[in-house]
């Protein structure tokens, strides 16, 4: 009996876990709709499975979001490219759904069908479903329309195209702001498969009442359209049709409007060409780094050097720089926090005399700006101005700053100049550093915060890699051995990964010379976190060392501490006595 039910199975399994009351049990069979598929066949899944699935989707988003997502990858199950339209049906009707993240699977998933398939089958299938999409009587189906005229317009004849043309027109003044907002937003990827005599007429006139629709969020995806059509245009199409609405929108009594246009600015430079920008694109950003609204002013304080880079060093001089100067003194710690985050890169851009006359003061003020953040982004982008100024002027303008930054309250700020400190030293050179940067790098490790006591540790490797190990013998290792004695057991904990970490750089005798002496005698420590520490740093010496020196000095220490009353401490030591074992064995 079980043999003659086999082929009804799976599909039998599949209602009734669809009709399941527990969504984990529905979810579950949408996820094994290909295995389900593979064993009912080609012919069976286009005839049984995809019609069940188009009858049941009345069901709790996740499971219809899961179905529309399986639905896009399910063409070799139905038997490829020419049964792809059987497909079509469950998506049009997801493509309906009252919730946006499965209509927008759902046409995600039938862009992908359409791409596949064959020219014909387009036609006769694919356009049909667009065309009823878009004279839906509920917004949902217009609104997922506008997503697929990119996929059905290329393949179309002649006549068609023209129809979809007019029908998107008419999405665009949709009575629904919903519709309207969709079609603004999917306009540059239908415009970039319009024939270029079509694009300059109709598509313009549909750009040009998207432009002035009264609806803000409109407007705003329109922005949007300005830099993909701008590059599908002839620059002199370009500075005609697009660059006046880019200038009125730079204007716009919305500032989300306003927003959205200071951070697609710089694109539309590129597709206008340099006169149109210098004469008209230049004050419009001017007007938006001065905008009264914060938000604006964000947006385009963090396209500055992106907007320098087009323009010539000259213009961005006399036209950018002074905003620029207003904006590192500016009301809203967001707004220095951006500009911090990119004004490093207008050095290259203005060139060595422009950085240090005009540049150089906004950096020192950012600097030492009262806001974290705004410290932060300058310090992460100083090889950027060093590139350009040279390590001298560097040196002398901003090395105080940085060292006063060194021990700044936030400790985030302390680790970033840390995390700087391997690059500067490696500019500035081993006499520099060892005057100025040398005591603050010990200072480190004694910090309070943790990640910064462990970031100065690693630090000491990086620098011992960079000036060489006889270096480091000099100006590291004897202060770091100090730390040992330190009267509490975090810093102590330090200077024993320090070791750790310095050992491979050192070599063998060093560390057998200097090192291992004081990992050994801290063995006896009174704190069972650093007894068990140090079986941890015992056994990464290990590798490094002599075979005779294992024997002799770290297997008799890592026995007595595997004797140890603590736990932890006799874990961690039989550890690194099977590390030792294990070194013999392999060697």
């Amino acid at each position: 009996m079980a043999m003659i039910d086999e082929p009804l199975y799976p599909i039998a399994v599949l209602i009734d876990e669809l009709k399941n009351e527990d969504i984990q049990l529905r979810l579950n069979s949408i996820r094994k709709l290909s295995t389900i598929a593979r064993a009912l066949g080609e012919e069976r899944t286009r005839k049984e499975l995809v019609p069940f699935l188009s009858e049941n989707n009345d069901d709790e988003d996740e499971v219809l979001l899961a179905m529309a997502e399986e639905l896009g990858v399910f063409i070799p199950y139905v038997g490829g490219v020419e049964h792809a339209h059987v497909l079509l049906p469950p998506l049009e009707t997801l493509c309906t759904v009252e919730e946006t993240c499965v209509r927008d699977k759902a046409v995600e998933s039938l862009c992908r069908i359409g791409a596949q398939m064959k020219e014909s089958d387009i036609v006769d299938w694919f356009i049909p479903v667009v065309k009823r999409l878009a004279a839906g009587e509920w917004f949902t189906a217009r609104v997922s329309s506008c997503g697929l005229f990119h996929i059905a317009y290329p393949s179309a004849p002649e006549p068609l195209k023209a129809e979809l043309r007019t029908i998107y027109g008419q999405l665009c003044q949709d009575d629904m702001p919903m519709v309207r907002r969709a079609a603004a937003s999917n306009l540059g990827k239908f415009a970039a498969t319009v024939e270029q005599s079509h694009l300059k007429t109709e598509i313009m006139s549909i750009f040009d009442d998207l432009t002035q629709d009264d609806q803000d969020s409109v407007r705003l995806l329109a922005v949007e359209g300005c830099a993909a059509l701008g590059k599908l245009l002839e620059p002199q199409d370009c500075a005609a049709h697009i660059l006046p609405v880019i200038v009125n929108f730079s204007q716009d009594k919305s500032w989300r409007v306003r927003y959205m246009v200071a951070n697609q600015l710089y694109e539309l430079c590129e597709a206008v060409g340099p006169e149109p920008t210098r004469v008209d694109l230049v004050p419009a950003y001017v007007r938006l780094l001065r905008d009264n609204e914060a938000e604006v002013r964000i947006a385009a304080a963090g396209k500055v050097t992106k907007f320098c880079k087009i323009l010539s060093p000259q213009i961005a001089i006399e036209n950018i720089l002074p905003c620029v100067k207003e904006l590192s003194s500016d009301s809203s710690q967001h707004v220095r926090s951006a500009l911090a985050s990119v004004i490093m890169g207008m050095a290259p851009v203005l060139g060595k005399d422009a950085t240090i006359e005009q540049l150089l003061p906004i950096f020192l003020s950012l600097l030492k700006d009262e806001f974290p953040d705004v410290r932060l982004n300058i310090i992460s982008k100083l090889d950027q101005v060093n590139q350009v100024i040279g390590i001298d002027l560097l040196s002398q303008s901003l090395l105080p700053a940085i060292v006063e930054l060194a021990e700044d309250r936030h400790w985030r700020v302390r680790l970033a100049i840390i995390e700087y400190i391997p690059l500067l030293a490696s500019q500035l050179g081993v006499g520099f550093f060892n005057d100025k940067l040398g005591a603050l790098c010990m200072q480190w490790l004694e910090d309070k915060v943790f990640s910064i006591r462990d970031a100065a540790a690693n630090n000491l490797k990086r620098l011992a890699e960079e000036f060489g190990p006889e270096w480091a013998m000099q100006h590291i290792i004897p202060q770091v051995l100090e730390k040992i004695n330190n009267p509490h057991y975090l810093y102590r904990m330090t200077t024993l990964q320090a070791i750790s970490l310095l050992a491979p750089v050192m070599g063998a005798d060093i560390t057998c010379q200097q090192l291992l002496p004081v990992v050994i005698a801290s063995s006896k420590d009174r704190v069972p976190n650093m007894k068990f520490n140090v079986a941890k740093v015992l056994q990464s010496l290990v590798p490094i060392l002599d075979q005779s020196v294992v024997e002799k000095m770290v297997k008799p220490c890592l026995v007595e501490l595997s004797e140890d009353p603590d736990v932890d401490v006799r874990y961690y030591a039989n550890q690194a006595l099977q590390a030792c074992d294990q070194m013999v064995m392999s060697s």
